[in-house]
């Protein structure tokens, strides 16, 4: 009887899984982004007006964007704990930077990230977020000379602000 009880329970289970739409045990569920032909999601750059800087480039979240002056505008040089703490605004594969607000889109490109993948930048320096910026409207790493260099807001003109928040 014991040979015959272990089938049907798994037959049974097999068939719930299949009715209820869950992916039985090893499948791979597809994302909508799959679905849709595999189109990787745009990261948006786009900007908002800060006390004191004037507007500044923000990402799709309104969180505020810095450059890094070790960069030179060559290639991303925050790897590791730096960027633990000043988080780069990364590329999905087959994703592209989209312009928004004042933002110009000839500006936006992408350099390869040390670590993988691509980094989105602006006017040639790789865009970072800041852990301490803990909302949107913030820009408490403003003329911050932290992790190895000095970290500045940019215009949407690609102008690097230098002045204090």
């Amino acid at each position: 009887m014991r040979k015959v009880v272990l089938p049907v329970v798994l037959a049974a289970t097999a068939a719930v899984v299949v009715a209820s739409g869950a992916p039985a045990a090893g499948a791979t569920t597809r994302t909508a982004e799959q679905a849709a032909g595999g189109a990787a999601k745009a990261v948006v750059i786009s900007t908002a007006k800060l006390p004191k800087l004037g507007t500044v480039l923000v990402d799709g979240k309104g969180r505020t964007l810095y450059m890094f002056v070790p960069d030179k505008r060559k290639k991303v040089t925050c790897t590791g704990t730096c960027a633990a703490v000043w988080p780069p605004v990364k590329l999905a594969k087959g994703a592209k930077p989209v312009a928004k607000g004042a933002a110009k889109a000839k500006l936006l490109g992408s350099d390869p990230d040390p670590t993988g993948g691509r980094v989105v930048t602006y006017d040639g320096w790789p865009l970072y977020t800041y852990v301490g910026d803990t909302s949107a409207g913030k820009a408490t790493g403003q003329a911050l000379n932290l992790n190895g260099g000095l970290w500045y807001v940019l215009a949407p003109s690609g102008k690097v602000i230098k002045k204090k928040a």
